[in-house]
Order: structure tokens, then C-alpha cells, then sequence
């Protein structure tokens, strides 16, 4: 029967399970027809397309 053989201390346990939590930035791609970045597989916020095509009617801000 397995039983530990002494006792893990608090940094050693901590040190190994500081890999579990590591989070990565989502990779960002540029959109072929405004040049805005977004994520991949989704629309783009800055001109509405998705896979060449017009998916949202986007507003344009007009300045005063």
C-alpha cells in the first residue's frame, strides 16, 4: 500500500502545482479585409466579416 513518506512542505507542494495553473494569451489573427485583429473563428468586430463574408452590419462612428 502506497503512503508517503514524509511530509511535502508547503513551497515543494506549491511549486508543483504552480505548472497546472499557467494560462496562455488566445493567438490573435488578422482580418483579411480591415487588417484588425480578433480572435480566430469568430468575426470581426471592426468590419463584421467571418470567412469572406458580410456577417454583421457594423455602424461607423462619424466624428464631429
Amino acid at each position: 500500500m502506497a503512503v508517503p513518506k514524509g511530509k511535502v512542505s508547503k513551497a515543494r507542494r506549491d511549486k508543483r502545482r504552480s505548472s497546472v495553473w499557467k494560462l496562455e494569451a488566445p493567438g490573435l489573427v488578422a482580418c483579411p479585409k480591415c487588417g484588425a485583429l480578433h480572435l480566430p473563428h469568430r468575426m470581426c468586430q471592426e468590419c463584421g466579416t467571418y470567412n469572406g463574408r458580410e456577417v454583421k452590419v457594423v455602424k461607423s462612428v462619424v466624428a464631429k
